[in-house]
């Protein structure tokens, strides 16, 4: 058992001698020479890049602040306990004035008061005068989410139909799910998320499965898990007219085969970590590494080999 148990290991390490004493050798490339694509903006991409913070010039009294951990009281300094509880309330903004330090510099006091609330106004202190706190445009306050940017994204998304491209889907604390990815799904609700993704989006796929995907609107360069990232408008399926239905399943569901092509098994498993190249007189050969020793070995582009 001990001899089957390292069997995989040893065959790769054989195919890997054979693969590359031949007559060319190409050294390790990144997973950006796996599919170089011209960069172009698309409809996903724009969809929620303007769904942003307010600025402090654009808060109103009475705008409404989740409050995300029960860490924000370090950032209301005297002005709260450390036995308070605000992880899951509502702030609501009631004013911001430009105020002394005790070095006699300028700041800015930013107040609310919480959702039921005991009376109490909390602050939070920037130190800079209000002028430059107006001027930085928009404006997060730490371990809380603006309700108007939920709001924007919900009017934009709810009970919308958009095709999901990740499999890893998430529960409602954001621990990973085995999803199915390029499968149309429905959006239920648009809420609060948590402090890295302020935007939960709830789903329900095709075979009435539920799950959610937490989001921050931007472009895609902002953060990885931006709209264009997750959801696609249309059909990915359209784009590949040549791979079999039987193969789509397997990439749909994460999985590979013997004989994918390159472009099959990227979509299957997404791009890989290390990508090794070499060439003999019979065959060009790649070796694609991924994370947990997960690896494919393909021949003139075709999968002969793999662990997954």
């Amino acid at each position: 058992m001990d001899k089957l148990r390292f069997l995989p290991a040893i065959l790769l390490t054989a195919f890997l001698s054979s693969c590359f004493t031949g007559v060319e050798y190409t050294p390790r490339v990144g997973d950006r020479e796996v599919k170089r694509e011209n960069i172009t903006v698309t409809p996903e991409d724009t969809f929620l890049a303007h769904v942003t913070d307010e600025s402090l010039g654009e808060w109103k009294p009475g705008k409404r602040f989740r409050v995300t951990n029960d860490k924000i009281r370090l950032i209301f300094g005297a002005t709260a306990s450390p036995y308070d509880s605000l992880g899951g309330k509502t702030l609501i903004f009631t004013g911001a004035k430009e105020a002394p330090s005790i070095t006699g510099t300028s700041v800015t006091d930013i107040s609310f008061i919480a959702e039921p609330g005991d009376g109490r106004t909390f602050v939070y202190r920037i130190s800079r005068p209000i002028a430059k706190v107006m001027e930085q445009g928009p404006l997060s306050v730490p371990f809380t989410i603006q309700e108007s940017l939920v709001d924007d994204a919900r009017r934009l998304m709810d009970g919308q139909h958009y095709y999901v491209l990740t499999r890893t889907w998430r529960d409602d604390t954001d621990n990973s799910l085995n999803g199915r990815q390029f499968v149309p799904v429905t959006v239920d609700s648009v809420t609060p998320g948590n402090d890295i993704y302020p935007i939960k989006v709830s789903f329900t796929d095709e075979r009435g499965t539920s799950a959610r995907l937490f989001l921050h609107p931007g472009p895609r360069s902002y953060t990885p898990r931006s709209f264009p990232a997750l959801f696609s408008f249309t059909n990915p399926r359209l784009k590949y007219p040549s791979i079999t239905d039987e193969m789509w399943d397997k990439i749909i569901n994460g999985r590979v085969a013997l004989d994918m092509t390159r472009e099959e098994c990227r979509l299957a498993l997404g791009s890989p970590r290390e990508v090794d190249r070499g060439a003999d007189n019979s065959y060009i050969r790649e070796v694609w590494l991924y994370e947990n020793g997960i690896y494919l070995v393909f021949e003139d582009g075709i999968l002969k080999l793999y662990r997954h």
